[in-house]
């Protein structure tokens, strides 16, 4: 980073130059910068000879290029990559929570107090409470592409910039959307707790029957970015694909992945895979529940790969208890970690911990992304992924 204070035209401050007919800051000026730190405007005035407005503009440049110089400190509120330290080491003075521990609001306000920025997860919430403890906070990069846990408008009422992480986890987790809906409609989890626990004795004609997957009917609610690429998967087992979101496709997309818009009753009543790839907000809380999945076959599975609260979790325990639909493969869950204690009562679904975007590569890349942003947000202003631009 230059060491050079800030100029004006022909190398001088702000109209104490030649062309602001004042003194040229010359090198000996710089070299005693931090006394006019110590000393004060007076000082330059009397040095100068130039009016207290030349002399106050003067020490602004000043103060400015002392902030912008300063060390920023920043927080890394869960583990990551030793690279992504390392990464921002050069820029920032870094406390990292290398040890994992999920901070309490609390703690959390505690350590963000004199920071300006934060690599955060899905487990740190970013409110109103918060923000009014952090005053020195100017930049809060989700690693992740969801944000529900950060509340916008009062970022954007503290001047705090929020960032995510679009585009680099789209093909993991719509692969894991896959994993899910082939274990599911063939019910591997309950053949291998079969075999695992020594019931396997003999073949069976009748055993574990499933669903079959290819030339099925594949209902996917949202056709974003994940929801296409799980939707260019179906392909390869020749399916039908429907899909239903707030705004329709334009026809390229719907092209590329062999897609028909449906109204969602019509979805819901026709797809023997229902899979949602919709954001979790206040509009699509509990967007698939009791009303919808009762619309579904009876020999109907649904996947939900999405966020925490899209899907109504009670209505569907009861769904599944009472065999309304055949099974269910679920990554994530209302209140993670914490689930409805009725889904680990039940065989036919599958369970995994908030997953579908782990695979290595995609966590780093995510990760990075998210310190790519904390960098240009601190040092720019203008970090790639802003999700609140002023004005």
């Amino acid at each position: 980073m230059s060491t050079r204070p800030p100029r004006g035209c022909d190398g001088a401050i702000d109209g104490c130059g030649p062309t602001g007919n004042g003194d040229p800051v010359c090198t000996k000026d710089r070299a005693i910068l931090f006394f006019i730190f110590c000393s004060g405007k007076s000082w330059y005035k009397v040095r100068h000879g130039c009016p207290e407005a030349r002399a106050a503009r003067f020490f602004s440049h000043i103060t400015r290029f002392e902030e912008s110089t300063m060390q920023k400190n920043v927080y890394v509120a869960r583990e990551v990559f030793a690279e992504v330290l390392d990464f921002l080491a050069p820029h920032f003075t870094v406390q990292a929570n290398q040890e994992d521990c999920v901070l309490s609001p609390e703690e959390l306000a505690r350590v963000l107090a004199d920071k300006d920025g934060a690599m955060t997860t899905l487990t740190e919430r970013i409110d109103e409470p918060l923000l009014g403890r952090c005053p020195r906070l100017k930049a809060v990069c989700n690693i992740a592409v969801g944000y529900n846990n950060i509340d916008l408008a009062a970022c954007s009422s503290h001047g705090v910039m929020a960032t995510n992480t679009p585009g680099v986890l789209d093909d993991t987790t719509a692969d894991f959307a896959w994993t899910l809906i082939l274990a599911t409609a063939r019910r591997l989890n309950e053949a291998e707790a079969y075999v695992r626990d020594g019931r396997w004795d003999k073949w069976k004609l009748k055993q574990f029957l499933g669903l079959d997957v290819h030339h099925a009917t594949l209902g996917i609610i949202g056709l974003g970015r994940i929801g296409q690429a799980v939707a260019r998967r179906a392909a390869g087992f020749e399916m039908e694909v429907i899909y239903h979101d707030v705004q329709r496709a334009a026809p390229a997309v719907e092209a590329a992945c062999r897609a028909a818009y449906v109204p969602k009753e019509e979805l819901y009543r026709r797809a023997d895979i229902v899979t949602i790839h919709i954001p979790y907000s206040r509009e699509t809380h509990h967007a698939v529940g009791g009303p919808e999945i009762s619309l579904m076959k009876r020999s109907a599975i649904l996947i939900h790969a999405a966020r925490g609260g899209v899907v109504d979790d009670a209505a569907l325990v009861e769904a599944l208890r009472s065999g309304a639909i055949a099974g269910a493969g679920l990554d994530v869950f209302e209140g993670e970690p914490a689930i409805h204690p009725g889904f680990k009562e039940l065989a036919n679904v599958i369970l995994s911990p908030h997953i579908a975007s782990s695979s290595e590569r995609t966590r780093f890349n995510m990760a990075m992304k998210a310190a790519e942003n904390l960098v240009a947000a601190l040092t720019t202003g203008n970090p790639p992924n802003l999700l609140n631009p002023a004005g």
